[in-house]
């Protein structure tokens, strides 16, 4: 099983599921709270690498851990966004708050 949480320094990167819906945002809601909570945490960096859905509790959760993380001067990027993700990140305002940086192009597009 893939991991999905890694700390580097004060860096934690979430590698988020394939379909970011309200169930697997609650579970990872919970999970990254408690990262924060015990390590010393000042950046979140979301990749959506492996994302093809995500819902409005996915915004939840990405807009939540930035209220969290700015009230200690901290910030959240999101890395590898395709189309459909960087869409609704911007639709939802969330690309004037949070870093968003598109999917790699990939060799024949």
């Amino acid at each position: 099983m893939e991991q999905i949480y890694q700390i580097d320094g004060i860096s934690l990167t979430v590698h988020m599921p394939a379909e970011l819906d309200h169930p697997n945002a609650e579970r990872l809601k919970k999970e990254t709270d408690y990262y924060l909570e015990n390590y010393h945490i000042q950046h979140i960096i979301f990749d959506f690498r492996n994302t093809d859905f995500m819902d409005s509790s996915g915004i939840g959760l990405v807009a939540g851990r930035y209220r969290l993380l700015n009230l200690r001067g901290g910030s959240v990027e999101a890395v590898h966004v395709n189309d459909r993700i960087d869409k609704i990140l911007h639709l939802s305002g969330m690309h004037k708050i949070i870093e968003i940086h598109r999917e790699e192009e990939k060799d024949g597009d």
